[in-house]
């Protein structure tokens, strides 16, 4: 598979994961929601990646992601804030007791889409 192939792959599945977030977000599901918006996110970052550099890296560190989305030059570097806010979410939608808030979830909805559609840009460009 081609570089290409797999960045549009990974912009269908933040597209997907969007749409998810969005329905748990009008069902009340705050983690949910969170939780997904960030999926969408780390996909989009992929997408970006590959499409700019041919590779991404598959690393569970949040770090390397914000770093490996700056790297790709100055739409990345751009973009990297608002992925590490969304990244900063991901362990207490997913792993903590504390619930998210709904303002935490939809400020993460719109992260991801900032991100999705940035994705969307470089990648049919």
């Amino acid at each position: 598979m081609s570089a290409l192939h797999d960045a549009r792959s990974h912009l269908a599945k933040a597209d997907e994961f969007i749409l998810a977030a969005e329905s748990s977000l009008d069902r009340g599901l705050f983690n949910a929601a969170t939780s997904d918006a960030v999926i969408a996110g780390i996909n989009s970052k992929d997408a970006i990646c590959l499409k700019l550099t041919g590779a991404t890296g598959k690393s569970d560190s949040h770090s390397s992601a914000i770093d490996e989305l700056s790297r790709t030059g100055k739409l990345g570097r751009d973009l990297a804030p608002t992925l590490s806010r969304l990244l900063q979410l991901k362990t207490k939608s997913q792993y903590q007791s504390t619930a998210v808030a709904q303002v935490d979830a939809t400020r993460a909805i719109e992260w991801a889409r900032r991100l999705r559609d940035a994705a969307a840009d470089i990648v049919h460009s």
